[in-house]
């Protein structure tokens, strides 16, 4: 079984998210907060998170750098992140913030499954020339 958290405050985030990842032996965990990531993590132990950009009054950089920051102090385990952005520059800083895997938004849900699927895998991402 495996769990993937989203944390979005857009509804068709979340929708987009779960009608592409649920498969027989996955669930979707939705959050609405940013603040609230850490906890669930902590309690959950998901394979994988997808953060948007805009997650309420804590955006998907700042969950990032927390979930990095707590999984390096040993208080949360370790965990693949894949960030949704708001636009192509946005993936210098998904790169600052070590984030696994980035995708623009509009995401075609063909390309966010085979993301998703890659992630829980933890196979390393091609390179497109």
């Amino acid at each position: 079984m495996s769990t993937i958290v989203v944390g979005a405050d857009a509804r068709w985030v979340r929708d987009l998210v779960k009608s592409a990842c649920t498969a027989p032996g996955q669930e979707v965990v939705e959050v609405t907060r940013g603040q609230d990531v850490r906890t669930i993590v902590g309690e959950l132990a998901p394979d994988l998170v997808i953060l948007d950009m805009q997650i309420a009054n804590m955006g998907g950089l700042a969950v990032t750098i927390d979930l990095r920051l707590e999984s390096s102090a040993g208080r949360i385990p370790d965990v693949s992140i894949l960030l949704l952005l708001d636009r192509e520059a946005d993936r210098f800083l998904a790169k600052r913030v070590d984030a696994d895997a980035e995708l623009v938004k509009p995401v075609d849900p063909g390309t966010l499954r085979r993301t998703v699927d890659r992630l829980l895998t933890r196979e390393p991402e091609s390179t497109v020339g």
